[in-house]
């Protein structure tokens, strides 16, 4: 999350996802370029996506950025920039991280 040390990045997107259960108003995250890697079997910041997924938030990693990077994602379901674009048109705030 954000620029600098990658441990330390790690350590502040597990707390911002724990923290983003608690949003009532979080309907999708939506993943793209390297973001993907977080859907990955080994991604750091796995159980609190799931969490967020079994709370009914729509993780969205992009299909595109998946095949360039040979993941095949453990949670969410895979989208196309369509489908990112449109999240992104629906949604009343757009935060990226």
């Amino acid at each position: 999350m954000g620029d600098g040390d990658p441990g330390l990045g790690r350590k502040v997107l597990a707390t911002f996802l724990r923290k983003s259960i608690a949003f009532h108003g979080l309907n999708a995250l939506l993943f793209y370029n390297d973001g993907v890697k977080l859907v990955a079997p080994d991604s750091p910041v796995l159980a609190e996506l799931k969490l967020l997924e079994d709370r009914g938030v729509d993780l969205i990693p992009c299909g595109t950025c998946l095949e360039f990077y040979g993941i095949t994602p453990v949670v969410g379901k895979v989208g196309s920039m369509d489908q990112v674009v449109l999240e992104m048109d629906k949604a009343d705030k757009v935060i990226s991280i």
